[in-house]
């Protein structure tokens, strides 16, 4: 039985997805509740890494075991060993031979600001916290030049390594609810840290640190130190992920 699982975590108390030697991850914990309620777990497969302290209102991964659960079980069973941070809100039976990375299309995230001249104590850990005014309409404006296929070198952390640098944007846009401006990116695969330095660009803009309608010649360069900085993790979640063949 190959086994799908959708997630929701807050990732404030891990470091990533990710198994780590020295740190606790949440793979090693779903991992663990697997293996608790089953009898055994060779490896859960995560649909993307995450870096530390970055949250998931969706995030899909998948087991294969010889057992049969009923999958209403599975889904009480596993969140009865699983940490409080973490969530099994779905459980599904796959194809053999479906990988929930490799079968992976594309991934939305969105990147969480709160907005506001006064801090919010419950948005601590879960945004960003922003205190000068932000023109969501200038930026969901400025947002629309991510959207292709380009090079993004401009936008991933140095020192990273990659195969290659090339990515496909679908969409992105930028909106306020409230207090909350936030940006939605959609594309086929991110870098790493890349959509938390695409954030960064949208503040230095609002700044005047880089100028309104330059993002084109941003990601043209290919130069880390023409992009903004790197927001801080808490306002980054993982938040749709898309399979179409399944």
């Amino acid at each position: 039985m190959n086994y799908l699982l959708t997630l929701m975590f807050d990732g404030s108390s891990f470091h990533g997805w990710q198994r780590q030697k020295n740190a606790l991850s949440v793979q090693e914990c779903v991992e663990k509740a697997v293996s608790s309620l089953f009898g055994s777990c060779d490896h859960v497969t995560g649909c993307s890494r995450t870096d530390a302290g970055v949250h998931a209102n969706t995030y899909k991964c998948n087991f294969q075991h010889d057992k049969m659960i009923p999958l209403s079980n599975v889904v009480t069973g596993l969140n009865h060993f699983l940490p409080e941070q973490i969530a099994v809100t779905n459980a599904a039976v796959v194809p053999e031979e479906f990988n929930a990375r490799f079968d992976c299309v594309s991934k939305e995230y969105i990147y969480i600001i709160h907005n506001s001249p006064v801090r919010d104590p419950f948005s601590v850990g879960r945004a960003y916290h922003y205190k000068y005014p932000l023109d969501e309409r200038m930026l969901n404006e400025q947002v629309k030049d991510y959207i292709g296929t380009h090079d993004f070198s401009s936008f991933r952390a140095v020192g990273s390594d990659v195969g290659t640098t090339v990515r496909t944007i679908f969409d992105a846009e930028v909106g306020r609810e409230g207090d909350k401006v936030i940006f939605r990116v959609e594309g086929n695969g991110f870098l790493y840290n890349m959509v938390r330095i695409m954030a960064g660009t949208l503040i230095y803009i609002s700044e005047n640190k880089i100028a309104p309608g330059t993002i084109p010649e941003v990601i043209s360069s290919r130069n880390r130190l023409r992009a903004g900085m790197t927001l801080p993790p808490d306002g980054l979640y993982l938040n749709k992920v898309n399979y179409e063949r399944f």
